[in-house]
């Protein structure tokens, strides 16, 4: 059964049976049968990457100690990889940059852990029914599977460290304008925020947060619909949400 969007009430945008809400903070209750996580700069993207690339799957895990006992874990050779305050984890085999996973897997397996997109996931896990990884190069695809299955749907911003992003809002808004449907008063701001920018490079660069050194990772993240993958959860493995394409 669905659960009911969490939100304002709902206002209808086309013909589309879908209901969609958006979380612009992780703080923000939100619930419903489809969830999309977006941290757009750079988890989201960067799963998205690594699984269109040939990685089979990624687990994604909250903090860095879970991330290395897992790796101890495992039975097999695995990568892993993030960031924390968009620098590459001590001892981590990569960082959370998407262009680092183009070339192709290293592994079977990627465990990631990073500052927001991580534990927004698991967030999002433990909320809803399906959960989808949405960005904007898979934009289309997700928002194809996500009206597929024509109900409830919450985006899920990660934020920073609590904190509303632009950048998150304005990947949100985008997917809303693609979605359709009914929407509440925070999907109806996200489509308004998409709507300021005329590119999405603009809407990405208006962020307030980060370190400098990002500026190729944040034109690779503006890239639109050049993947069709759509990452989903499939279980927990330990603390760790696993995701596959």
């Amino acid at each position: 059964m669905a659960v009911a969007v969490a939100g304002a009430g709902l206002h209808r945008t086309s013909v589309s049976g879908v209901r969609v809400h958006v979380a612009f903070t992780p703080a923000e209750e939100g619930s419903a049968r489809v969830g999309i996580v977006v941290d757009v700069v750079r988890a989201t993207s960067s799963i998205a990457q690594a699984l269109a690339a040939g990685y089979e799957r990624v687990l994604c895990c909250r903090e860095i100690d879970e991330a290395n006992a897992l790796r101890a874990e495992l039975h097999e050779e695995a990568v892993v990889g993030g960031e924390r305050d968009g620098v590459i984890v001590e001892g981590f085999d990569v960082g959370a940059s998407p262009r680092e996973f183009a070339a192709g897997p290293r592994a079977r397996t990627l465990i990631l852990s990073t500052t927001n997109g991580t534990a927004a996931i698991l967030t999002a896990a433990a909320r809803c029914e399906t959960v989808l990884i949405g960005s904007l190069l898979n934009l289309r695809a997700v928002a194809a599977a996500a009206r597929a299955v024509g109900d409830d749907v919450a985006i899920f911003c990660a934020g920073f460290k609590g904190a509303f992003a632009l950048d998150d809002a304005y990947c949100a808004g985008r997917i809303v304008q693609e979605l359709g449907g009914e929407r509440s008063d925070a999907a109806l701001a996200a489509g308004l925020v998409a709507q300021s920018f005329p590119t999405a490079l603009e809407g990405l660069n208006a962020r307030t947060y980060g370190p400098p050194g990002l500026e190729a990772d944040i034109e690779f993240c503006a890239q639109e619909n050049v993947l069709g993958t759509v990452p989903r959860f499939a279980r927990m493995v330990g603390a760790a949400a696993e995701i596959v394409p």
